[in-house]
């Protein structure tokens, strides 16, 4: 096991990442205070490690609930949210109870947003089990749930006691899901470190092979990259938003089509290929790197053309973006693999991309 710590103070925490973690007391056994806990899971990974899970936690002698949600972003609503808030006000839960996510970025994410909320904020612990909500969500604090208007724009900065990654979670995962995680890996890399970039050209088709050694490798590069951007930019007042590169485009993506017909990861992914693409429109990146890019992206299976929205819905889903800035649209481009910046881009670059891209 090999574990990153997330230096907050106060609000410090480990990320520990290897294998068959989840079945182990001791891991979960110094952030339960109180006398229950709640794990918040859907319909997918709750039959695959629910029982797993509670067996874990049965020697803490705790009194354990599960709340099973319907899986996937579609879900990642206020609606869904609130069968949290009904399951834990019906149990008379208090605030020392702990709400443990098992799932991936979509229950995370709402049960860190249901955690800050009830009562005012309760502990949780995040239990990613896809490669995405490992090497990307699970850390740093950001949840929240979509809105019909935009993605993630309603939420919280609220930290985990605990981040606790089992590589083995990931053998259960479906191709298309591998894909996904894998673009979030590829985006930490290109914003960061130009040799893990060069190390996942070398190793793509171990990663895809779901080869153990290589994910772990994976998880434990980009964790030690986020968790060194989120120590020195916890709520995203400046450096923090370049983990957004390829997410302006992507959350249109997403957005426009309606949450849940691509992946989050398969729309970063194609937002990367496009980033890259007006990056070297603006002068900043030279073609090579965006073909580099571009080949990296599609070789971890993802796509790297757009869907057909209309450039007219494109720029006004940006301009909906967290980012954004009096309308004005922000973007994380690239002066070369590893060097990001924050910028705005001419409306007329913009529309070469689009029509470049779709």
């Amino acid at each position: 096991m090999i574990t990153v710590s997330v230096d907050l103070g106060e609000r410090s925490y480990p990320i520990h990442i290897g294998t068959d973690l989840i079945g182990r007391p001791e891991l979960f056994a110094p952030h339960v205070a109180g006398a229950s806990i709640t794990i918040v899971s859907n319909t997918t990974v709750e039959p695959l490690y629910g029982e797993q899970l509670r067996a874990a936690l049965a020697p803490l002698g705790k009194e354990v609930s599960t709340v099973v949600l319907h899986d996937g972003e579609a879900h990642k609503n206020w609606q869904t949210l609130n069968l949290i808030f009904d399951a834990l006000l019906e149990r008379h839960a208090d605030r020392k109870t702990t709400l443990i996510a098992l799932g991936g970025g979509v229950i995370g994410d709402m049960t860190g947003f249901a955690a800050a909320c009830y009562m005012r904020g309760v502990p949780f612990i995040q239990v990613p089990t896809t490669l995405l909500s490992q090497v990307d969500s699970s850390v740093g604090g950001k949840t929240g749930i979509n809105h019909p208007l935009g993605k993630n724009m309603v939420g919280a900065f609220y930290q985990p006691l605990a981040v606790i990654a089992d590589i083995a979670a990931l053998r259960t995962l479906p191709q298309r899901e591998l894909a996904a995680g894998l673009a979030e890996v590829i985006k930490t890399a290109a914003i960061a470190d130009a040799a893990f970039f060069d190390w996942i050209e070398a190793n793509i088709d171990a990663l895809n092979r779901c080869d153990p050694q290589a994910l772990a490798l994976a998880v434990k590069r980009c964790c030690e990259i986020k968790a060194s951007v989120v120590a020195a930019d916890e709520r995203e007042g400046g450096l923090r938003a370049i983990l957004n590169l390829g997410h302006t485009f992507g959350h249109a993506i997403e957005a426009g089509l309606g949450y849940g017909e691509w992946l989050h990861g398969e729309a970063v992914g194609c937002g990367m290929a496009m980033a890259a693409d007006l990056s070297v429109r603006a002068g900043h990146l030279d073609d090579a790197a965006r073909r580099r890019i571009v080949a990296l992206v599609a070789a971890a299976r993802l796509p790297t053309r757009a869907p057909e929205l209309g450039a007219e819905r494109y720029i006004e889903l940006m301009k909906g973006d967290k980012k954004a800035e009096a309308g004005n649209i922000k973007f994380v481009l690239l002066e070369g693999i590893g060097k990001p910046l924050m910028t705005s881009a001419a409306e007329d670059m913009l529309r070469a991309t689009l029509a470049a891209c779709v």
